[in-house]
């Protein structure tokens, strides 16, 4: 099971440094699901990104208090927003598949949104 945890753990890390390079795709996420593999499989990785000097600070106020900087918050909000847009252009969904995209959108949108900021702030 460890060596599953493991090996979950690095693609997410993967998935998370892509996330940082490339618009539109999420970072921190990939980087919580990381963490959360690695306290299964590997101590060592799982400190590793919790000292992490840029992605360390969010990964520990997720785990205290399930903190969200206001910045991640409106970049995940917008991306969502330009996600949306671009499914509607590219793909012309119908109404249904449309309507479904962003309702599922939208309950994300605001479930990040009503988590508390960093530094006990809350909303967006």
């Amino acid at each position: 099971m460890r060596a599953g945890w493991l090996a979950l753990g690095l693609m997410f890390v993967g998935l998370g440094f892509i996330g940082a390079f490339v618009p539109l795709m999420p970072t921190t996420i990939f980087l919580i699901l990381a963490a959360a593999c690695f306290t299964r499989s590997s101590p060592r990785l799982e400190a590793w990104l919790l000292n992490h000097p840029r992605f360390g600070p969010t990964l520990r106020a997720w785990r205290a208090e399930g903190a969200v900087p206001r910045r991640a918050k409106i970049a995940a909000c917008l991306g969502m927003a330009v996600g949306f847009g671009l499914f509607w252009l590219v793909v012309r969904p119908g109404l249904w598949l449309g309507l479904t995209v962003a309702v599922a959108m939208t309950v994300c949108a605001v479930f990040v949104a009503s988590r508390p900021s960093s530094g006990g702030q809350n909303g967006v």
